[in-house]
């Protein structure tokens, strides 16, 4: 009979454990999955919208890039002229720089095609009337641009067409006077898609119009067929969103279900679509439960050979096992008490502790090396985000620098026409006037002052267009070959010096050769002597300074100095900045002036100044080969 109540007590036990320890846990690993489900999908979700988004920017700035070569070129003042020859130099160049680009056309003010060049044209198109077309009234309607018409080159690429007006701005206010057009590959689109969604993954992407037009696909093989479209249940979910960007599951018709998300971009109305299927985007959930199945299956063996030991009433070894948990838990992998391991199922559970000491002590040691082996790899990847960082910003300083001097010299061309005529008109009044008064008497020496200063005035007026022409122009180099010392002796024999200024020569003997433009670098050696000639005014005057070296095999060195009062440090960061001057007049273009000739000619300019002893210029160039 006490055997047979043991059994029943040990059963009861058993039962109560198993209860007691799978109910929380079952319910707890439900709860870390679906957790986990959540995360899981909503971090997928946002990963792929962030992706939609980013390419949707690619594909804006794709278009937009050519419809900016389009306005620029429709911008010249030979294209606006609508001269044939020079027009069809222009889309030349434009087919042979861009590659994408597959057709241009000129239209006149009738919408009739008066030019028309492509890649795969005869020597002598036809020229169409494309009066009713959207290209053409667009581009010549208040928008002024067109972007659309999606169309499969030979039935197979697609293609977007672009047009822009040529505008007449010699008329106030500027018209049109005809429309720039080109038809653009879409194919690039599609191989950035593959590359950034390779065919091995488990995701895809699609670019579409609002029409379900295939525009571009992370398979080519989607792209490439004449019909080729979105399937209409996909297109019909994204193109009723209210949204511009979003993304969830998506059942497909045959019972499938995705993850998809998606962004419009802006201006163009095309959809940027992911997609990645539910198995593979719940992948490590499915895991995460195949794990948890297993840990129950252990925390079921664990719990019977507790039940049994406490049936038992050996209580002993379960107190000594429960010293070494808690060790163990603290982390005291190595000080743990000696267990007792007798022949029964006691002795069993103190074995499985000790293997699992010894495994949790090995996984330890692994995740702490894991882990600095992730923090290393977190500040690499840091330091390679900086790094790219920094190289986008220098890129985009240099295309904001080259995008405002190219509006300095159109700004040049203009100011230096419109200003010059009034002053020579200026000029000539004060000449005849002069010539009148020397016809009589005496003239007064009031009027004599004046016209001076208007003489004056206007000699300074053109002295300041020619720094900003000289500056914003661009020339081909005029490369000659001279002798250093010897050129420099002709220019300065023929520079102006005050009678204040004293000029102190210093030529390294070995007179080293040099290919540069002539004319530029000696504006620009003038610019640096004529500065240090305005820092030493009379009485007082000072020394101007003028010494070459060969700094070091292939390079030479020309020092420009004066004995002036200096620039002050937090000043001397700026003064090659165009439009920076500590002058109560002046362009603040000499020194930009300067930094531009050494920069083509491939040398550098460094400067040593010192407030109250002077200033020295640097220009290091690199000899005749």
């Amino acid at each position: 009979m006490p055997t047979k109540r043991r059994g029943k007590l040990a059963y009861k036990i058993l039962f109560w454990f198993l209860l007691i320890s799978l109910a929380p846990m079952g319910f707890v690993g439900w709860h870390l999955v679906t957790i986990s489900q959540q995360s899981l999908r909503k971090e997928t979700l946002a990963m792929q919208e962030s992706l939609a988004v980013g390419f949707a920017d690619t594909a804006q700035k794709y278009v937009t890039t050519f419809r900016n070569v389009l306005t620029e070129t429709a911008s010249l003042e030979d294209f606006v002229s609508m001269n044939p020859i020079k027009q069809q130099q222009y889309l030349n160049r434009i087919l042979q720089i861009h590659l994408a680009v597959l057709e241009l056309s000129v239209l006149n003010d009738k919408g009739v095609e008066v030019l028309r060049v492509g890649r795969f044209l005869g020597p002598n198109p036809e020229m169409r009337d494309l009066h009713q077309e959207d290209l053409f009234q667009v581009a010549m309607g208040p928008r002024g641009q067109y972007i659309g018409r999606l169309e499969r080159f030979q039935g197979l690429y697609p293609t977007v067409t672009v047009s822009v007006p040529i505008l007449d701005t010699r008329a106030q206010p500027a018209k049109p006077v005809g429309v720039l057009a080109a038809r653009i590959s879409l194919n690039p689109l599609s191989t950035m898609l593959a590359m950034e969604f390779p065919a091995t993954g488990n995701s895809q992407a699609a670019v579409v119009s609002a029409d379900g037009f295939l525009i571009a696909h992370s398979d080519p093989k989607q792209i490439y067929r004449p019909d080729a479209r979105m399937p209409d249940g996909v297109l019909k979910v994204i193109t009723t969103q209210s949204s511009d960007r979003g993304g969830g599951e998506l059942p497909l018709a045959d019972g499938k279900r995705l993850l998809a998300a998606y962004a419009q971009t802006r201006d163009l109305g095309w959809i940027v679509y992911v997609q990645q299927p539910i198995e593979a985007a719940y992948q490590s959930s499915e895991e995460m439960k195949s794990q948890i199945a297993k840990v129950l299956v252990w925390v079921v063996l664990a719990t019977i050979l507790l039940s049994l030991a406490v049936a038992g009433h050996i209580t002993q070894p379960i107190r000594m096992l429960k010293d070494a948990a808690d060790r163990l838990g603290k982390g005291q992998f190595e000080d743990l008490p000696e267990l007792v391991t007798t022949n029964d199922e006691i002795g069993d559970l103190a074995q499985t502790f000790l293997g699992m000491s010894e495994s949790l002590k090995e996984k330890t040691g692994e995740l702490i090396h894991a882990k600095q082996e992730l923090e290393k790899f977190t500040k690499f990847l840091e330091k390679r985000v900086d790094a790219r960082t920094r190289e986008l910003k220098a890129a985009q300083d240099e295309l904001i620098k080259k995008e405002r001097l190219a509006a300095i010299g159109q700004m040049a061309s203009v100011v230096g026409h419109e200003i010059r005529n009034p002053l020579a008109v200026i000029n000539n009044s004060i000449y005849f006037i002069k010539t009148k008064l020397s016809t009589g008497q005496e003239p007064d020496p009031k009027i004599a002052k004046h016209i001076k200063i208007i003489e004056s005035e206007i000699q300074q007026a053109n002295g300041i267009i020619n720094e900003i022409l000289t500056y914003s122009r661009q020339r081909e180099m005029q490369v000659e070959r001279v002798k250093l010392n010897h050129w420099l002796e002709e220019l300065l024999s023929v520079y102006p010096f005050p009678a204040h200024i004293v000029v102190d020569k210093s030529f390294d003997p070995r007179d080293a050769t040099l290919d540069i433009d002539a004319t530029e670098m000696q504006q620009a050696i003038r610019n640096l002597i004529g500065n240090g000639i305005e820092v030493m005014p009379p009485p007082k005057g000072g020394r101007v300074i003028v010494r070459t070296a060969v700094a070091e095999p292939g390079w030479v060195e020309i020092d420009v100095g004066d004995t002036g009062a200096g620039i002050p440090q937090d000043v001397l960061d700026k003064i090659f900045a165009p439009f920076f001057t500590t002058k109560a007049r002046g362009t603040g273009l000499g020194l930009a002036v300067v930094r531009k000739v050494i920069d083509r000619h491939k040398g550098r300019v460094d400067v040593e100044s010192q407030v109250g002893v002077g200033t020295t210029f640097k220009l290091f160039l690199p000899t005749a080969a």
